[in-house]
C-alpha cells in the first residue's frame, strides 16, 4: 500500500492498533499514548517472547495493552475472551527495526491488514494536536522533557512523545516517554503534544508541527548535508513559531526564528546570561530573570535557554518557568548519577556521538573540582556502520575532552543482528585515542570491565559510561558499583 492510499486508514481511539516490536522505545509510546486515549491496543516484541525487558511489559500491560507472543497470532485477540473481542485490527504499526519476516507482519499482509510505519501515526498525532516538535542531532530527549515539564508545572496538560523516559514520569510508575494531553481550556485551539522529532531514519520531514525547534547540527547518523536538507523541509512544513539554535551551522534557518544560545551579546532572541556552572547544576539569566537548573553541564544551560524559547512561544512568562525548571528531574540515562562506592561515584549516559561525547565529559570534570579525581569513561560502541562512519570524529572527542590522567576503556562493538559487515573493531578506536596521547585500554568482553575499573579506581573518581541502544548498559553500571563496594570491603 502506497503512502497516498493510507488516508483512509482509522486510528483514531476507537478502533484496534497492533504493535509489533511495541518494547522499542518509539514504539512503546504510541502504543502507550493510543491506549491511554482509550483505544483497543496489543503489542508483540522477540525482547518479550526471550523472558527481556519484562519491566517494560508490566507497565504496557498495567495500561490494558494486550501483550501477545510474535508468532503471527495476534489476531486472537480478536476471539471471545480475548483483549479485543469482537473488534477488527485497523492497521499494524511497525519501526524501521521490524522485519518484513516478522510473522506478525506476514499475517498482516496475508489478511489485508494494512500496515503503518511508526512516523505515519506520529505524524497523524502532530496533526491533530499543537504540537512543538523538537529535532537535532544532540539534545532532543532533554529538551522536549524541558518543554513539557515547563507546561505541565504551568497548567497546560500537554501529551508527550518521546525518546528518552522522563524523570518525574517514571517516578509516577510510568515507562516515562508518553503521556496523553488533557483539557486545555477555551484558549488554546488544541491540546498541546510535545514530540522528540527525530532526523536518523528521515522521518523527521513527515512532520507538520505547529512549532518546531531545531537545537543543532552535527556529525551522528547522516552527513551534515544530508540532515541539513531535512532541516529545510522542516522548517518549511512548520506552521507557527520556530526556534533555531544559535550555532553558524544554522545561520540559514534562522530567518523569521526565535534564535537561542548563551551570552548573545544584545542580539534578539533567548539568551542565557551570567551562566554559572555547579558540579550537580547551573544558575543562569534570561532576560534578568534567574533561573536555577539542577542538571550539570553547560550543554543543558543551551538545552534550557531552547526549551524556555519554545515555550515563550505558547505565551508562558519567564518567571512561571523559572521553578519550573528549578524542578526538573531529569531523563533517563542522561548524566544519571546511578550512585556511589568507595569514595567512586557512577554516572550512566546515553552519549553516542561526538557532540554529546564531549558534552558529557566536559559536565564530568566539572563535577570533579568536588572530589579532586579523575574520569573513568567507558564507551560502547553501537553499530559497525555507525562506528566505521563516525571513526575519526569520536577519537577526536576523546583526544580533545580526556585528561591526561583520565582513563577510557572500550569493549568490542555492540551488535544488536543483522547482516553488516564487520571490517571495524574498538580496538581500532583505542589504538587511535592512544596515539593521541591518551590512556585508552580495549577489553573485548564487556564482562571482564567491572573488576577492570574497580581496580583502577581511587576515591574521587567518577565513573561515566557511555554509549546507546542497549538497553542493558543501566545494570552494567550497577555491576560496576557492586565490584567497587567489593573491593571496599
Amino acid at each position: 500500500m502506497s503512502s497516498s492510499d493510507k488516508s483512509d486508514i482509522r486510528t483514531d481511539p476507537g478502533v484496534w492498533l497492533h504493535f509489533a516490536g511495541v518494547a522499542g522505545s518509539g514504539m512503546s509510546g504510541l502504543a502507550q499514548f493510543h491506549a491511554q486515549v482509550g483505544g483497543p491496543t496489543t503489542g508483540s516484541d522477540r525482547a518479550f517472547d526471550q523472558d527481556q525487558r519484562q519491566d517494560i511489559r508490566a507497565r504496557l500491560e498495567e495500561l490494558g495493552i494486550g501483550i501477545l507472543p510474535q508468532d503471527g497470532t495476534f489476531l486472537t485477540a480478536s476471539e471471545p475472551g480475548g483483549c479485543c473481542a469482537g473488534q477488527t485490527c485497523a492497521a499494524v504499526v511497525v519501526s524501521t527495526a521490524v522485519e518484513d519476516c516478522v510473522p506478525d507482519i506476514a499475517v498482516a499482509r496475508k489478511q489485508g491488514i494494512p500496515i503503518l510505519h511508526r512516523s505515519e501515526l506520529l505524524a497523524r498525532y502532530v496533526a491533530a494536536h499543537r504540537t512543538i516538535a523538537v529535532s537535532g542531532t544532540s539534545g532532543k530527549s532533554t529538551v522536549t522533557a524541558m518543554v513539557f515539564t515547563i507546561l505541565r508545572a504551568c497548567g497546560k496538560n500537554p501529551g508527550l512523545l518521546t525518546g528518552g523516559p522522563v524523570s518525574e514520569l517514571v517516578k509516577e510508575g510510568r515507562i516515562g516517554n508518553a503521556w496523553a494531553p488533557g483539557s486545555t481550556g477555551p484558549d488554546t485551539p488544541a491540546p498541546y503534544l510535545v514530540i522528540e522529532a527525530d532526523e536518523s531514519d528521515g522521518s523527521l520531514v513527515r512532520y507538520h508541527p505547529w512549532s518546531g525547534v531545531i537545537l543543532n547540527l552535527g556529525l551522528d547518523h547522516k552527513t551534515p548535508e544530508e540532515v541539513m536538507a531535512m532541516f529545510r523541509t522542516f522548517k518549511d512544513n512548520v506552521s507557527g513559531p520556530l526556534v533555531v539554535g544559535a550555532d553558524d551551522n544554522l545561520a540559514s534557518l534562522a530567518d523569521g526564528a526565535e534564535v537561542f544560545g548563551v551570552d548573545g551579546q544584545g542580539r534578539p532572541g533567548t539568551w542565557a546570561q551570567d551562566v554559572s556552572l555547579r558540579p550537580d547544576g547551573s544558575d543562569f539569566q534570561v532576560s534578568g530573570v534567574a533561573f536555577s537548573l539542577p542538571v550539570p553541564g553547560l550543554y543543558n544551560v543551551v538545552n534550557a535557554a531552547a526549551a524556555i524559547a519554545a515555550c515563550r512561544s505558547c505565551g508562558i512568562p519567564l518567571a512561571r518557568m523559572a521553578p519550573a525548571l528549578a524542578g526538573f528531574a531529569g531523563v533517563s540515562r542522561r548524566f544519571e548519577r546511578v550512585g556511589a562506592a568507595a569514595g567512586v561515584e557512577v554516572i550512566d549516559d546515553f552519549a553516542h556521538n561526538p557532540d554529546k561525547i564531549a558534552a558529557t565529559l566536559a559536565a564530568a570534570h566539572v563535577r570533579l573540582p568536588r572530589t579532586g579525581g579523575r574520569v573513568l569513561a567507558v564507551f560502547q560502541p553501537h553499530g559497525y556502520g555507525p562506528t566505521r562512519f563516525l571513526r575519526e570524529a569520536l577519537v577526536e572527542a576523546f583526544a580533545t575532552n580526556l585528561g591526561p590522567d583520565d582513563v577510557l576503556w572500550l569493549p568490542e562493538i555492540y551488535f544488536a543482528g543483522g547482516s553488516v559487515t564487520r571490517d571495524i573493531s574498538s580496538r581500532d578506536l583505542v589504538d587511535d585515542v592512544g596515539s593521541q596521547g591518551r590512556d585508552a585500554r580495549f577489553l573485548a568482553a564487556r564482562d571482564q570491565l567491572p573488576p577492570a575499573i574497580a581496580a583502577e579506581a581511587r576515591p574521587g573518581d567518577l565513573v561515566v559510561v557511555m554509549g546507546a541502544r542497549d538497553p542493558s548498559l543501566t545494570d552494567f553500571c550497577r555491576e560496576i558499583l557492586i565490584e567497587l563496594e567489593r573491593g571496599a570491603g
